[in-house]
């Protein structure tokens, strides 16, 4: 969000001397600055006015993503005195939190008590400013206090200070005020066309947590496979999937770590796997030829299966967003949809009138499945190609545009969606894609070139929207599909998305150029591992 310059009654006390990582922290007045110094150590201090001892003034602590805003002081910092230091809760609430971070400082537990020397006590602020998931960490008296308006934040603050005192190193004198910059900061996996088993994925939850993202994406159904047990249909299960009871610990692995996980059942394309025990919903062409992967939208059984498994699974993932799919429906690639598919064209002037088109069938169908879910308190999200033009149909106006490129037929400018007024999700393809095997125009993607070159304003391409739809696009994706699921093993993927995670989420944190250099960002990351 966009403010004018600090005001004098700002939330940034100067006492002794302020180092900014960013020089942005929403004041008592709301005023603020998101344009001064970049992330990542840049400091502008006045000298201490009451020094103590021979100490420097401390610098902000190298943390990834980078802290915001740290107002500097002078003192001995704080780490974990694994004897005699303890984690203490101002809230029965922060009991969860506050046993993770003593287990991780090997610190004893010291429940609802008053801090002591050596001690950290997390502690919620419900008047604090700057929303759910910002937090003040002080170190100060050779204690830390971590506060923040919600849990969330008070957990990200222990993340920070748990990156601060790796490797045996000092959690430095002082104060930072810390929140990202954007509110969606997600990671999907494609465990339909490859099996992740769940050591793997719960590995990925908590590298996910301690690095601040706060969604996980499972794509759990495509045309290789259907990978989550289901009592409603059976017979469309690959023999390698999740059982019910396997997601429900990863669900609460994920929530102990701040994370919403994010299902998509994609349709009515890459339905595949439910085509193949269901081959009588199939889409077929005015010849008879089958359509990969798509199911005939003109018949309501297609639509009963299909919303029997969002039901079926909306009691499974009781997190606040349903992605919706949408996406690459091979009917509406064809020159001449009504020619091709002349049952989906009867359909679409049945429902919408003389001058209905396939695809407003499409886009019903689409509108059909948010309302599905929309009762379980789901907020929907679909593949920018699945928002389709050429009908009179819209897409329902609170379903999200999961923009991931341009080069599919129908996809359209991210301006057009933004002048809209439609809210987006940045999954820019061009950087935040990890196709298996690079195929057709696909580059694995480097985490050099995120850390440089993409913010979240650059949604299609290299080129970014104007700054005036900050605010609708909601945050970013970085995503990891299985097209050639051999080409990789489990830990060759968690290797090559291990930098590109942590340089999109940087700039999902705060989008502006980092102070780091590529090569000493790379080396902070070996260090707070």
């Amino acid at each position: 969000m966009r403010r004018g310059p600090v005001a004098a009654a700002g939330g940034v006390a100067v006492v002794g001397a302020v180092v900014l990582a960013v020089g942005f922290w929403p004041g008592g007045d709301g005023a603020g600055s998101d344009r001064a110094a970049p992330s990542g150590g840049r400091s502008a201090a006045a000298p201490s006015t009451s020094p103590t001892k021979s100490y420097a003034l401390s610098k902000p602590p190298a943390t990834i993503p980078a802290v915001r805003e740290h107002t500097a002081a002078r003192g001995p910092g704080w780490r974990p005195d694994e004897g005699e230091g303890r984690v203490v809760v101002g809230d029965g609430a922060l009991a969860d939190e506050g046993k993770l971070l003593a287990g991780e400082l090997k610190l004893k537990y010291g429940g609802e008590s008053d801090p002591g020397k050596g001690d950290v006590q997390l502690t919620l602020d419900e008047g604090g400013k700057g929303g759910d998931e910002s937090y003040t960490l002080t170190v100060k008296g050779e204690r830390v206090r971590i506060s923040a308006p919600a849990e969330a934040g008070v957990f990200y603050g222990t993340r920070t200070l748990k990156q601060a005192v790796s490797g045996g190193r000092t959690a430095p004198e002082g104060v930072v005020r810390d929140r990202p910059a954007k509110p969606q900061r997600g990671f999907m996996i494609d465990i339909a066309r490859k099996h992740f088993d769940l050591k793997w994925l719960e590995d990925r939850v908590r590298e996910l947590g301690d690095l601040k993202y706060n969604q996980l994406g499972l794509h759990f159904s495509d045309d290789q496979a259907f990978r989550i047990e289901s009592d409603s249909h059976p017979e469309i299960v690959s023999s390698d999937h999740l059982t019910k009871d396997q997601v429900r610990g990863l669900v609460k692995l994920a929530e102990s770590r701040h994370i919403t996980v994010v299902p998509e059942i994609d349709s009515p394309g890459h339905l595949g796997a439910v085509t193949r025990e269901h081959p009588s919903l199939q889409l077929r062409n005015a010849r008879g030829s089958v359509t990969r992967g798509a199911v005939d939208i003109s018949k309501p059984e297609a639509a009963k299966i299909v919303d029997e498994l969002l039901k079926e699974y909306a009691e499974l993932f009781p997190g606040a967003y349903w992605h919706l799919g949408a996406d690459e429906y091979l009917a509406l690639t064809a020159k001449n949809p009504e020619a091709s598919y002349p049952q989906l064209a009867a359909a679409a002037r049945e429902r919408y009138g003389a001058g209905g088109r396939v695809q407003d069938l499409a886009t019903g169908w689409l509108n059909d499945r948010a309302d599905t879910v929309r009762p379980f308190d789901k907020k929907p999200k679909a593949w920018n190609d699945g928002f389709f033009r050429g009908g009179s149909t819209q897409a329902a106006d609170d379903i999200e545009v999961a923009y991931w490129t341009g080069k599919e037929i129908g996809a359209r400018e991210p301006d057009e969606y933004l002048k809209a007024g439609r809210k987006l999700v940045n999954y820019n393809d061009e950087y935040l894609y990890y196709v298996l095997g690079q195929p057709q125009t696909f580059r694995y993607p480097t985490g050099q070139r995120i850390y440089e070159s993409w913010t979240p304003l650059v949604v299609r391409g290299t080129k970014p929207v104007s700054e005036r739809y900050d605010d609708q696009i909601l945050g970013g994706t970085f995503a990891v599909w299985g097209d050639l699921a051999n080409a990789q093993t489990q830990e060759q993927v968690a290797a090559g998305i291990r930098m590109p995670l942590r340089a999109t989420v940087q700039k999902l944190w705060d989008p502006r150029k980092p102070a780091l250099a590529w090569k000493d960002f790379v080396k902070l990351a070996d260090e707070v591992r």
